[in-house]
């Protein structure tokens, strides 16, 4: 019995450590092609538009909510101990530093990473990317580098429209529910706008993209089984996206706050 369940760990040890070798590999093979992108800029203005643009309606809905709530929250916990005209300071701080990155990326890991492994896992089992090996074309350069380089980019993009609006949610909670002056709470935000907190958040969502982007086309071009295979692709590749911008979560937190 003891023994089996050596064997098993030992096996799924083996399968993840595999696994995480073949992300690297496929990550430089992303870059190596990376010189393609100009070339194949149409491709890339339009994974742009899918990630950035068609994501706006969704982002704005959770961002709005995240701002109101996180005002609501900040209020309810600071009441008592800090006066109220803190209460942009506290709301800038955690919006920029936390949410706004963090529910961005997520909300992309649900709407994009799943969509890139359900795209190029019906590509795979439907043996379209067989096709294109046979006429020479590389699918990583076609498939895989559009999607990476425009989540890299537009991700940071998407953080920054969220906070926007996140920052508005709050005010419009902290200013007509809590009765908080206008001035009082941007005179807080002022002094808590900090480059290093802009900064630390924007790099965190560039981690995010790049993570979303390269799991969504590993698990994209591992996918067997028909039409099973490419439902459980898009469930694992929005599974190891959000694990994967916690982790970045914690590790450039722990490094750069």
């Amino acid at each position: 019995m003891i023994t089996e369940i050596i064997r098993r760990t030992g096996a799924k040890t083996l399968d993840f450590l595999e696994g995480v070798g073949a992300v690297f590999i496929l990550l430089w093979k992303v870059n190596k092609n990376a010189r393609y992108l100009f070339r194949d800029r149409h491709y890339f203005i339009r994974q742009m538009r899918e990630i950035g643009v068609n994501s706006l309606p969704l982002i704005s809905i959770i961002a709005v909510f995240t701002g109101a709530v996180s005002a609501w929250q900040a209020a309810y916990q600071l009441k008592g101990f800090v006066p109220l005209d803190y209460l942009g300071a506290a709301t800038l701080t955690a919006i920029v530093i936390e949410l706004g990155p963090v529910l961005t990326a997520l909300v992309i890991a649900g709407r994009i990473g799943s969509s890139i492994a359900a795209e190029l896992g019906t590509m795979k089992v439907t043996e379209q990317i067989d096709a294109l090996e046979s006429l020479a074309l590389d699918p990583i350069r076609f498939l895989a580098v559009p999607r990476f380089f425009a989540s890299l980019i537009m991700l940071p993009v998407l953080t920054i429209f969220a906070d926007f609006i996140a920052v508005i949610g709050a005010f419009i909670v902290s200013n007509y529910l809590l009765d908080v002056s206008q001035n009082a709470y941007f005179d807080g935000m002022r002094e808590a706008f900090i480059m290093r907190n802009i900064l630390g958040g924007l790099a965190k969502s560039h981690f995010f993209g790049a993570s979303t982007a390269i799991l969504g086309c590993y698990v994209g071009f591992q996918t067997q089984g028909g039409a099973e295979g490419v439902g459980k692709s898009t469930i694992r590749a929005f599974v190891l996206s959000a694990a994967s911008i916690l982790v970045i979560d914690y590790i450039i937190a722990t490094i750069v706050f």
